[in-house]
């Protein structure tokens, strides 16, 4: 795989503390031709679903030959796995920790690795710390990958089990589908699972979500101010949103919610 030099970042570590920067300094160290972008720092901490969602929307906009750095681990347990992937012409390294397991279970072709940290000392990493496997593994391997010193396949031992998503896949029947809410934006507009592909065949007029039944249009012009209304996103989902305000503080919603579309 011709490398691009990208790299992405998507981690929930916030913007608060050196963090993030500590493992671009690291990549930068290594490879100092790498471009780094950040996809999402802000990921809510023990929430691996979002990371996953935003990284598996976002990567195609990438050039091929990007490596896409993701970590939401909320346990810290320094004996889980680190996953390699190979696909669609891009590498995504991550915590086997169920992050990446719904984007897993639908890339085709996707081939798997886990990590062999005996590979480590190799590529001229010490023994990590416990409490920063960012800095230590993910940061220094990510670079390695990026700058083309190595590959999944050199570094990791090919596997076909991973751990389990945490959610489970959208609901879809013949009059309706059941899904969960991922996320919220700035603007309070609650993001779903449910893809504009589970609507076909389903005349969906409606979405039911927190007590309320919300109508599903083409566009947020055609609400008026203050009325609810459902619509497929520009990320292909559906999405919730309040015109001129916000659907989540206004609905009491949190992510994890269940939302319901209706023909």
């Amino acid at each position: 795989m011709q490398r691009s030099g990208v790299i992405t970042i998507t981690t929930d570590v916030g913007h608060k503390g050196p963090f993030t920067a500590v493992m671009k300094g690291v990549i930068y160290s290594r490879f100092p031709e790498a471009r780094i972008v950040d996809i999402a720092e802000d990921v809510p901490v023990h929430w691996p679903p979002e990371a996953e969602f935003w990284v598996s929307r976002s990567y195609p906009y990438f050039p091929p030959g990007s490596v896409h750095l993701v970590i939401v681990d909320p346990a810290l347990d320094g004996n889980r796995d680190i996953l390699l992937i190979d696909y669609d012409s891009h590498f995504f390294v991550a915590p086997d920790n169920g992050l990446l397991a719904r984007f897993l279970d639908d890339a085709d072709g996707a081939q798997v690795f886990k990590l062999d940290i005996d590979c480590l000392p190799r590529l001229g990493i010490p023994e990590p710390d416990l409490c920063f496997h960012g800095r230590d593994v993910f940061a220094p391997v990510v670079a390695e990958l990026a700058a083309g010193r190595t590959t999944p396949v050199s570094i990791g031992k090919a596997c076909q089990a991973y751990t389990p998503a945490w959610l489970e896949p959208p609901e879809v029947g013949s009059s309706r589908i059941k899904g969960t809410v991922i996320t919220f934006d700035s603007f309070g507009n609650l993001i779903t699972n449910i893809e504009a592909s589970h609507l076909d065949g389903l005349r969906a007029t409606h979405v039911q979500i927190g007590g309320q039944t919300i109508p599903v249009l083409d566009n947020y012009a055609e609400a008026t101010p203050g009325d609810y209304l459902a619509l497929i996103n520009s990320f292909g989902v559906v999405e919730i949103a309040r015109a001129e305000g916000s659907a989540a503080e206004s609905l009491g919603i949190e992510r994890g919610a269940p939302v319901i579309a209706i023909g």
